[in-house]
């Protein structure tokens, strides 16, 4: 958890939720360490923010890590709204300013956050993540990694694929939503982003899709340094909108 140096626990603070990927990646103790979510900004401004490692996450064990098996989103989300509704408790989280964001696996987390849990937050974004396990299973480059964690394809047993997919609760979904995808992502393809952002056109939610050109590799995140800016700036602005209720001025006038 990272405080404004001038933390008072009697005041209510917005909290900002940033979710690693991996799923076994890892957040440490080191104050700001994303290139994607400007926590060096949002905190000296008077927020908190969270970087849970929620079941899967590396450094705790074979038996945490594999937690998350035939349980990918359900088991994970729990995990993010626990230590939220902890902070809250301890009364100096604002509950109607949280937000939640996160890219690849933590993307997915947000985006099934954002669709199975949406009144718990104010404003999200989905970087990267995945909407639907289906989808994802037909196009990303590593066909193996759904097999491992849902233990099936998603002929063998459709019922998994869709009780973990963000998709699947649509209908519910009410927060205003940031979605960054890379055109060429390889590892989380587009089409996750398209249908989580036609889903939510559908429902009338407040989203906003960014497809950023450019990205190296295999295109799954941003490598140089006007992309890494340019996400940044979009994360700024969104979170700033509706957290701090003002138009941030971007720092860059970096163009996706």
């Amino acid at each position: 958890l990272h405080k404004p140096a001038d933390f008072d626990a009697h005041r209510k603070y917005p909290l900002f939720v940033v979710i690693h990927g991996g799923p076994t990646g890892v957040s440490r103790p080191v104050p700001y360490t994303s290139s994607t979510y400007p926590i060096d900004i949002w905190v000296p401004r008077g927020a908190l923010v969270l970087e849970p490692n929620y079941r899967g996450s590396a450094g705790y064990g074979e038996k945490f890590r594999a937690l998350n098996v035939r349980n990918l989103g359900i088991g994970d989300a729990w995990d993010v709204l626990s230590g939220v509704d902890s902070l809250i408790a301890k009364g100096f989280v604002d509950p109607a300013r949280v937000g939640t964001m996160g890219w690849s696996q933590g993307g997915y987390i947000s985006a099934f956050l954002a669709t199975h849990d949406s009144a718990r937050f104010k404003a999200i974004s989905v970087g990267a993540g995945i909407s639907d396990w289906m989808t994802y299973y037909v196009n990303t480059d590593i066909h193996p990694f759904t097999r491992t964690y849902l233990k099936a394809t998603p002929w063998d047993d459709p019922d998994i694929y869709a009780k973990t997919s963000p998709i699947t609760y649509i209908k519910q979904a009410k927060t205003p939503t940031l979605i960054q995808h890379g055109d060429a992502d390889q590892r989380v393809p587009p089409p996750n982003a398209f249908e989580l952002y036609q889903g939510m056109q559908d429902q009338h939610v407040p989203v906003k899709l960014i497809v950023y050109k450019g990205f190296g590799g295999i295109g799954h995140g941003p490598s140089k340094p006007k992309s890494y800016r340019a996400v940044m700036d979009h994360n700024l602005e969104w979170f700033d909108r509706y957290l701090f209720e003002t138009t941030a001025k971007p720092t860059s006038e970096q163009k996706p």
